[in-house]
């Protein structure tokens, strides 16, 4: 059975006119899906069709072993997958990335494309911190020659990189630089704020800069938090981590990316912080306020959302390259200071030889081409994964394929991976974006404490900093999945392949 997106039922107006029809019928309900609703189509792979759900426009295909599906089954993960397909103008199918769980509106993990001109945007298929995602930094020093430096590392990066809930102590903005910030992202950081060196941009999706993006479309209350935010790490699943090259899985990728078998690197995880998260919220009320006025039903009105054409819709995608480019922008003054950290502690080492091995975004909407036509992709908990010879890959990249970053719980591994030829048929060119929650952060604080896990860290060999003893025991390793699982699910299918492990050594959290 063939794995390829479903062909599309019709085009442009007619098609939308079509979709806003069956999306304004009486929606079934919220079924409890069971395993003999799906079919498998692939390694690893299952579909829900449409049949299984009448008011589903696309088919929901899910990327899974047998262990994973089973948790999938559980709670209302399916079924926050299966209201995506309801959205007008989705096109192909609906995925869920082996990591996958439930979220605002869209699952965490899920990836859905649109019709252009006018099929819908969802923030919630963005989610609140926009462009949450990872920064790579790989260091010319072995394990081995740093020695107790590793610590003193991890504690000069937990004085100089502020974390925490609301923390400010970053960059210092008016509102000039910030407006430039918003439509400049990483650029601007680097050529007016001394943040960094130009070759870090071309390491970074999209060169650190999304276009379209409109200052004026962000509200003043947006703007306010983030004025004293650039450069900082934030708190909940936000880290930085020093870590260890401890496996090497595809020597000829690896050797491009500077990811020698024992080397460190730095892997800084989060995103548009207060900013981003206010644009999502004043856009999901306005949004869902005018949803009757487009005359589209929803199954949750978490899904709020707009045609992609409509004066909400395009503002929205303007605040929202805004809120993605400052997150580049904060991922950017962050590796300044892991750069200058380094350099300060070891100093034999230059600025230069610090290299960004790239920056991916997993909390974003894109339009992209696939198939020869432009789409709108949402992509919420998922990593891009273009394959060899794609052009918006760097160049010293093209011939292996997009690098992919995959962090893992705090204390387990993570991974490097690269794209592969074929996903875009597979999955809009998308992976995981992590290992992926398996208990709330609720369920996490009752079934372990702070200081529980900093002493199995510890006794690691792990530095811990920065961290409360709430915030440790709701990120727990307990909390999530198994990296090496998910990984492994995502290989099977053929959506990325492993390209190196790296071991934690010191961690940061807010």
């Amino acid at each position: 059975m063939s794995r390829k997106h479903p062909q599309k039922r019709a085009k442009g107006d007619e098609r939308l006119a079509a979709d806003l029809k069956s999306n304004r019928a009486e929606c079934p309900g919220k079924p409890q899906f069971i395993r003999a609703d799906l079919s498998e189509v692939g390694p690893c792979c299952y579909e829900l069709s449409r049949e299984v759900r009448p008011d589903m426009l696309a088919p929901a295909r899910l990327y899974a072993d047998e262990a994973l599906l089973d948790a999938m089954l559980q709670g209302d993960t399916l079924n926050q997958l299966a209201n995506v397909a309801t959205l007008p103008g989705v096109t192909g199918c609906v995925y869920g990335m082996p990591d996958m769980h439930m979220g605002y509106g869209f699952p965490v993990g899920g990836v859905a494309a649109m019709e252009l001109p006018h099929g819908m945007v969802s923030p919630g298929g963005v989610g609140f911190d926009i462009n949450c995602g990872v920064r790579l930094i790989s260091l010319p020093i072995t394990r081995e020659a740093a020695g107790a430096g590793v610590a003193d590392l991890t504690h000069e990066l937990s004085r100089t990189i502020p974390s925490g809930m609301g923390t400010g102590g970053g960059v210092e903005l008016d509102r000039s630089d910030l407006n430039g910030v918003l439509e400049g992202g990483s650029r601007f950081a680097v050529e007016r704020l001394g943040l960094g060196l130009p070759q870090d941009l071309d390491h970074t999706e999209s060169g650190g800069c999304l276009p379209g993006a409109d200052a004026e479309k962000v509200s003043f209350r947006a703007c306010e938090r983030g004025l004293d935010q650039l450069g900082t790490m934030g708190s909940g699943n936000h880290f930085v981590e020093v870590q260890v090259v401890d496996q090497v899985l595809d020597d000829a990728a690896a050797a491009a990316m500077g990811l020698g078998l024992g080397s460190l690197c730095v892997l800084i995880h989060t995103g548009s912080r207060g900013l981003g998260h206010q644009v999502c919220t004043d856009t999901v009320k306005l949004m869902d306020a005018r949803l009757a006025a487009q005359g589209i039903k929803l199954p949750d009105r978490q899904l709020s959302c707009a045609p992609a054409s409509s004066p909400e819709g395009q503002d929205y995608l303007a605040a929202m390259a805004c809120a993605a480019n400052f997150a580049w922008a904060n991922r950017q003054a962050i590796g300044h200071r892991v750069r200058k950290a380094v350099t300060h502690l070891f100093r034999k080492v230059s600025g230069p030889s610090v290299r960004v091995v790239y920056d991916v975004a997993h909390n974003i909407a894109k339009i992209e081409e696939h198939g020869g036509r432009r789409v709108l992709v949402h992509r919420k908990g998922a990593t891009r994964a273009f394959g060899p010879g794609h052009p918006e890959i760097p160049a010293d990249y093209r011939a292996m394929g997009q690098p992919v970053l995959i962090p893992g719980s705090m204390g387990t591994c993570s991974y490097v991976l690269a794209g592969v030829a074929g996903t875009g048929e597979l999955s809009w060119a998308s992976t995981c974006h992590g290992a992926g929650r398996s208990l709330s952060r609720t369920a996490a604080k009752q079934a372990t404490t702070g200081s529980d896990v900093r002493r199995e860290l510890e006794a690691q060999g792990i530095v811990v900093r920065g961290a409360t003893g709430q915030g440790l025991a709701e990120e727990a390793p307990l909390a999530y999945k198994d990296v090496d699982v998910v990984v492994g699910a995502v290989e099977t299918a053929g959506l990325a392949r492993k390209v190196a492990r790296l071991r934690p050594l010191g961690v940061i959290k807010g």
